[in-house]
């Protein structure tokens, strides 16, 4: 039986999608039904569409090219936003993995897989683009200083949005916000 790999792609039961200098040339139904689009609202768009805001589409960008370019790959998980639909809007983690093709010039083309994973860890709170930040690196076990080090902002910084993201989730220590963050 010759495989189709077309109908593979678009029948993937993840999200995926295939990029040139962060646009989307290729993408398949689970990607789209995902974020609520078409494939023709999302095929040359920018990925920026589908992140809260502009700020931390850059921002993550800037942080995973020198990982891109070292390791040719790259995955997190992070806010994302849906495009359309009846939940237009509505912000949902995501769980991103990608492969630069071209390792030299990491944003050049690539390959990527999108998980909602929304129905494991809801979204409770509203949180700032840098709270997103923050949770999603505390989610990683990084330490205060790491993610400084990785937002290149103080550890002291990190500690207090850390201290705003335990208020807003009513959590008594770290470890408490990330058992919070990640429960339903």
């Amino acid at each position: 039986m010759d495989i189709d790999y077309r109908e593979a792609f678009d029948l993937a039961p993840v999200g995926l999608a295939l990029s040139r200098n962060r646009t989307m040339i290729d993408c398949n139904r689970h990607l789209c039904d995902m974020f609520g689009a078409t494939r023709e609202q999302l095929l040359g768009q920018s990925f920026q569409v589908l992140y809260p805001s502009v700020e931390e589409f850059e921002r993550l960008g800037a942080r995973m090219a020198p990982l891109l370019n070292h390791l040719g790959r790259y995955a997190d998980d992070r806010i994302m936003k849906r495009l359309d639909g009846r939940f237009k809007g509505e912000t949902f983690w995501c769980h991103v993995s990608g492969r630069a093709l071209n390792p030299n010039a990491p944003h050049e083309a690539g390959i990527w897989t999108f998980e909602d994973l929304s129905a494991q860890r809801p979204v409770r709170a509203e949180l700032t683009p840098r709270e997103r930040e923050v949770a999603a690196l505390l989610l990683q076990g990084q330490t205060s200083k790491l993610i400084g080090k990785t937002l290149h902002i103080s550890h002291r910084t990190v500690e207090i949005y850390r201290a705003r993201l335990m208020r807003k989730y009513q959590a008594c220590t770290t470890a408490d916000l990330v058992h919070k963050l990640t429960s339903r």
